[in-house]
């Protein structure tokens, strides 16, 4: 339950800083650079998650069941091949923002490749270089853009990349410095293999892992692109700026996603799958619903006249809009890690492709009708059909009962006394 809790408060504290980062942001590039650098990002973790085909949880499935160094390589080199491809089939459907091929490319490597050594680190439970890594990537950013903004007066979505560069770079240096260690290691019992066969398991595994985490980042992200196309950088500014106020309590069910999947990998009994599952399940529902529910409460002048600007005027009903599906997609994302850890990495796959359907159906509906709000509650609507399809896929392959969904006295107990561990 530490590694739980030391993970959680990692990922806040660097939360705090990206969102300081997003108040900074707004006033130093108004709300049509944070439209600008939302769409870089955006398209940034597209080409990721193309490359996580070989370089994202397949490596800590892997290195569970291979050598490390079998696994190592075809996830480094994967990250050239998966960018380029990524980068240019978005390019020739319209998707990148002009001028910024380039950068995309290059900058989906350089941060792939800092995943593939967090994951690394993960796969030989080393969680604190797995934090570090992390950590490293958002407090360096927050860092040299303060100095770029204000110590050389450079208030450009230039200094932005640049600052992505520099702590994207370093991250990777010192990760990899925290792997290097492990290559010396050797373990006897490792399983044999043949290199042509490990690479088609890990292409036959990593597709759908990727089909899976590209279409979740489609769900999460393609409104972005349909927003811009008939709003403009000023309403994707804005529809970023909510989404990240309220994506913000999301390092609650990635962190204990992330030691779910490596617990639920490393376990073969699929009772203890289950009951870890649903024990995270209710843990990620309370803490989630609470920390929106604190979001929600903010009133609006308080982002217009403080936070942002009044530029940013109606981002309040944008976070009301999301709220609904950012519990639900929380929610869905400890199912999914269970779907993966436990190797039906399918039904991850589909689940994901639902609530890209769902988007694509509504968003062309509700978008050109209402805007930004319309884009949020998009959103919520694919967010809330991805959980009722895992739901109703884990209750049938685990033999669960609706009843067991429900918070009980056990549970309770499961909360206060992963508090009082962490205490």
């Amino acid at each position: 339950m530490r590694d739980i809790f030391e993970t959680i408060a990692s990922r806040y504290l660097i939360a705090i800083l990206n969102l300081v980062l997003i108040f900074i942001n707004a006033k130093a590039l108004g709300v049509e650079g944070v439209g600008l650098i939302g769409l870089i990002i955006a398209s940034i973790n597209i080409a990721m998650m193309f490359n996580g085909i070989l370089s994202g949880n397949t490596i800590v499935y892997f290195m569970n069941r291979y050598n490390m160094k079998a696994v190592f390589l075809p996830s480094y080199i994967w990250t050239l091949a998966g960018s380029l491809i990524a980068c240019s089939a978005m390019k020739m459907v319209g998707m990148l923002p002009d001028g910024y091929f380039l950068h995309i490319y290059l900058l989906s490597i350089l941060m792939s490749l800092v995943v593939a050594n967090s994951r690394f680190l993960l796969g030989k439970d080393h969680i604190k270089g797995f934090n570090i890594t992390y950590m490293l990537q958002g407090g360096i950013l927050f860092i040299v853009l303060l100095y770029l903004y204000y110590g050389r007066q450079k208030q450009v979505v230039s200094s932005y990349i640049l600052g992505m560069y520099i702590a994207n770079s370093i991250a990777f240096i010192i990760s990899f410095l925290m792997l290097y260690p492990h290559f010396k290691k050797t373990n006897d019992q490792e399983k044999n293999y043949a290199f042509p066969s490990l690479l088609k398991e890990m292409f036959i595994y990593g597709l759908w892992g990727s089909a899976d985490n590209i279409a979740e980042t489609l769900t999460t992200r393609l409104n972005y692109f349909l927003i811009g196309r008939f709003g403009g950088l000023s309403s994707v500014g804005l529809l970023d700026a909510g989404t990240k106020m309220s994506e913000s309590v999301w390092h609650i069910n990635r962190s204990v996603g992330f030691i779910e999947y490596s617990r639920v990998a490393k376990n073969e009994d699929k009772q203890q799958h289950k009951l870890i599952t649903l024990q995270y399940l209710k843990l990620t529902f309370c803490a989630i619903t609470l920390a929106t529910t604190c979001i929600l409460l903010i009133p609006e002048w308080v982002y217009t006249d403080y936070l942002f600007s009044t530029q940013f005027q109606g981002i309040r009903k944008v976070i009301a809009g999301l709220s609904v599906g950012i519990i639900s997609f929380g929610c869905n994302g400890i199912i999914s890690q269970y779907f993966i850890g436990s190797g039906k990495i399918r039904y991850s796959a589909i689940c994901s492709f639902i609530g890209l359907t769902t988007l694509l159906i509504t968003g062309i509906i509700l978008i050109p009708l209402y805007g930004v709000v319309g884009s949020a509650i998009c959103s919520s609507i694919a967010f809330c059909c991805m959980l009722c399809f895992s739901l109703v896929m884990f209750c049938k392959i685990t033999h669960t009962k609706v009843t067991e969904l429900l918070i009980n006295k056990n549970d309770w107990e499961f909360i206060q006394t992963t508090i009082r561990r962490h205490k």
